[in-house]
């Protein structure tokens, strides 16, 4: 695929894609399972990439370097949609619920915390805690690490008989990434985020500023063409707190769960997001039914369950689960069919692209 973009932009991507993105596929698509917790970490906005860019570059820090934040000017929205139950830490929760959350555990040494978040329920007070926690010294995580731990441990105890407990999510994530991440400041930022579980077909978008983590699951995962990751703990790789802390998002707020809805008469249902790279749609097909891909413009198309048939013009390729096909901008249409039983198809296409009246 790349080879084909490469050989030639304008016919695989379309004359103002190429010219719009310098002539490379402005979205990456990815299958993503996470059996154990990955990073916590969040994305450059545009300006913030560009910045960043120019300022390491005048650094001359190596593009391949490890402690180099910015190895490309292009911003990273995300979209990851749920293929089997999946969770998540994402956003700044709320201070008033996290200050429940801190009072249900009992723990002493979180006191002074909670009392400033309670006094100050804002960003400016988030901005303030998590700084505190995720520029702690080691021996400091030491000693209230554990104290974590065993309120959470405490609170699980008390709550196991209880229906509707509300912070029981909570509690064993920190349990689990403290099991995972001994020692690691991650683990008290993430006594600050919202808990998401998304169910099969639900969406989360993930937009510049927001500091997530993704804990277990399978998922489709769609985001900009960019390898930005500003990283806060939960890993080994390189940390950098100020950098961080530039393009941090700490306005508190719910999380959105995506639904896809249909954008345009009979095309497939689609994640409505406002990243301009990238749009996804998503289909469940019953035996012997079909779609039109109607949207235009480069497309992966992607099997996810069950077995289809793809037509492409006169040309016709099977998709078993797990494979996908690159169809390019000068391709016709495309029409999905399920031969063999029930089918999931995910189409991912570039954001601006619109079914022709």
């Amino acid at each position: 695929m790349l080879r084909a973009i490469d050989a030639d932009p304008d016919g695989e991507l379309g004359p103002d894609i190429a010219k719009q993105y310098g002539s490379r596929l402005p979205f990456l698509l990815k299958l993503l399972a996470a059996g154990e917790p990955l990073s916590l970490q969040a994305h450059p906005s545009s300006a913030q990439a560009q910045e960043g860019f120019a300022r390491e570059d005048a650094a001359r820090v190596p593009i391949d370097s490890p402690v180099r934040n910015y190895r490309d000017r292009s911003h990273k929205p995300e979209l990851i949609v749920a293929l089997t139950e999946f969770h998540a830490l994402a956003g700044f929760r709320s201070p008033g619920p996290t200050v429940e959350f801190i009072d249900s555990l009992g723990v002493e040494a979180l006191s002074g915390y909670r009392s400033l978040l309670a006094e100050q329920p804002d960003d400016a007070g988030l901005r303030t805690v998590f700084t505190s926690w995720i520029t702690l010294p080691g021996p400091a995580l030491d000693t209230l690490l554990p104290l974590v731990a065993e309120g959470c441990i405490r609170y699980l105890s008390t709550t196991a008989h209880q229906d509707g407990s509300r912070f029981v999510a909570e509690a064993r994530t920190l349990l689990e990434l403290g099991e995972s991440y001994p020692g690691d400041a991650g683990v008290l930022a993430a006594l600050l985020l919202n808990r998401v579980t998304l169910t099969p077909g639900q969406g989360l978008y993930l937009n510049a500023g927001n500091l997530h983590a993704y804990l277990s699951g399978t998922g489709v995962e769609i985001m900009a063409n960019s390898d930005n990751v500003l990283r806060g703990g939960l890993t080994p790789k390189h940390v950098d707190v100020p950098e961080l802390l530039r393009v941090l998002d700490f306005r508190p707020a719910d999380v959105d769960v995506l639904e896809p809805v249909v954008d345009f008469g009979e095309a497939p249902p689609l994640y409505e997001t406002p990243a301009p790279e990238f749009a996804l749609s998503r289909s469940v097909l019953k035996d012997g039914s079909s779609v039109e891909l109607v949207r235009r413009g480069p497309r992966i198309v992607l099997c996810t369950s069950g077995r289809v048939e793809l037509s492409c013009g006169a040309s016709v390729s099977i998709l078993e689960q797990g494979a996908a096909m690159w169809v390019s901008a000068s391709d016709p249409a495309v029409t999905v069919h399920a031969r063999w039983g029930e089918a999931e198809v995910f189409d991912a296409t570039v954001g601006s692209m619109r079914p022709h009246s």
